[in-house]
């Protein structure tokens, strides 16, 4: 029963999804690159497919209960990016084959910002409009919008909100209704995007880019307008802005939520798992920075100008690029890259395991280390004064586990497919983390690899943008059982 239900839920989605066409479809039209016709079409197929669907399921209702949650998070996620595939097809955009259009769709919808185009400077505006909007509205989480209007048809949405927002602890609500909460989240998110496109317009950028631009950055995505990303600019204070803004949507949003109800900022130094991440970002920028000058890279102040670009950049998974940062000597590529799979806070846009994870992971071995000291003794794991219990950090444990044996399979695929060990490590662990560029052969896009690494690396990204168990649930005997 829950499979119908899900399906009729997916039809109502796709419905509204096609009305993300129009945008870029006004764009189109106010520059005249000729692309308009794209996005009807797609606009067309989105909704009609969508009606059709509804339309087979309508009489299927009921409460909607954890499973069917989870099942139309997964397919919606899986559906949506199929069909924002579309524009990206024909010859007069940006004129890709199915295997490469599910790709940069994939790799929109999830925010990680890998990419198979080589000449993004030569696209029509519309295609480039739509290629920072898809990662805006992957970065919250379309879901989260989409329980704001659900509960009018009568449907609960609650079970779609724990299953989509990112995060080891998913059962707390901002406001009392779930759809309160949903527009909370885009109201503040919606504030972000514009403060963030109006700070890049005073720096330098015009408003085309600055506006498609602040989509990327605020979903830590880090689509870019341009085949040179950042790096176009050549612009000290274009960087600073982008700097500042990737830190902001690093942090949990609930905690952006009680910045503005209670219009102050003290909270954020007050939470533990802020600390660690600004404590992460700073160190990190400061070693790569010393390497760098040691290293002979670049001198002065440069070399903090470029390793803290990239050190957040690649950090909090966002993945823009003033230079290419995998070229640089020693062992700097590798310790920017690894910061990938800490990431960003829990309950922000940004992928990876999520500094709440790590940093629970780290008190649970100090604990341990503590136990082979006084065997009998009692040690607390807390977070903010509040002691965690056992269950968290075992749902902590598991998903770390899970992790690791799935980037092990996935990294032996990708080399199954021909990839050296390098380039396959690391385009694991960025479509994973939802960052995007990797190292060796997909530092700078993804066009020379597979169709079939393509296609798994877009199974890769929505199995990370879901944090895995989402995904991997519906995989097992048990969640199909009555």
């Amino acid at each position: 029963m829950h499979i119908r239900i899900a399906f009729r839920i997916l039809g109502f989605l796709l419905m509204l999804f096609s009305i993300t066409m129009l945008p870029p479809l006004v764009v189109s039209w106010i520059f005249a690159d000729g692309a308009h016709r794209i996005f009807v079409d797609a606009l067309a197929v989105t909704f009609f497919s969508g009606f059709v669907l509804w339309l087979l399921f309508r009489k299927f209702k009921g409460e909607m209960r954890t499973k069917t949650g989870f099942l139309v998070t997964a397919l919606f996620y899986l559906a949506l990016g199929t069909f924002g595939s579309i524009p990206f097809l024909e010859s007069s955009g940006a004129g890709l084959d199915i295997p490469d259009a599910l790709f940069e769709s994939f790799s929109g919808l999830t925010t990680t910002g890998a990419t198979v185009i080589t000449s993004i400077d030569e696209l029509p505006k519309s295609i480039l409009f739509y290629r920072q909007q898809l990662q805006w509205l992957g970065g919250m989480g379309i879901i989260v919008l989409a329980v704001a209007i659900l509960p009018m048809l009568g449907i609960g949405g609650m079970q779609l909100y724990r299953a989509e927002t990112p995060g080891p602890v998913k059962d707390s609500k901002l406001t009392p209704r779930i759809s309160q909460t949903a527009m909370a989240l885009w109201s503040i998110y919606l504030g972000l995007t514009t403060a963030c496109a109006l700070s890049y317009w005073a720096a330098g950028m015009n408003l085309f880019d600055a506006i498609c631009h602040s989509f990327s950055t605020v979903a830590i995505g880090g689509f870019s307008t341009h085949d040179a990303s950042i790096g176009y600019f050549n612009s000290p204070l274009i960087e600073s802005v982008a700097i500042v803004f990737m830190i902001i949507s690093g942090i949990n949003f609930g905690l952006h939520f009680f910045a503005v109800q209670g219009r102050s900022v003290s909270h954020y130094f007050k939470d533990e798992e802020v600390r660690w991440y600004l404590t992460i970002l700073l160190a990190s920028t400061v070693i790569s920075a010393a390497l760098l000058t040691i290293l002979g890279t670049f001198e002065g102040l440069s070399s903090v100008r470029f390793a803290a670009f990239e050190v957040v950049s690649i950090f909090t998974t966002t993945g823009y690029a003033t230079t290419d940062f995998s070229q640089w000597p020693g062992m700097v590529p590798y310790l920017i890259f690894f910061g990938a799979f800490t990431g960003a806070c829990a309950g922000s846009t940004g992928g990876g395991m999520k500094v709440m994870r790590v940093m629970l992971i780290s008190k649970q071995a100090l604990r341990e280390i503590y136990r082979l000291i006084h065997p009998n003794a009692i040690f607390s794991i807390t977070v903010n004064k509040r002691q965690i219990q056992p269950r968290v950090i075992e749902a902590v444990w598991g998903f770390f586990s899970i992790y690791v044996i799935v980037f092990l399979f996935l990294t032996l695929a990708m080399v199954a497919t021909g990839m050296d060990f390098l380039t396959a490590f690391s385009a694991v662990g960025a479509s994973i983390n939802n960052l995007g560029p990797g190292l060796g052969d997909v530092a700078l896009h993804y066009a020379d690899i597979t169709d079939t690494a393509k296609l798994l690396l877009a199974f890769t990204m929505v199995l990370g943008r879901l944090e895995i168990f989402t995904l991997l649930v519906l995989f097992t005997p048990m969640f199909w059982k009555k």
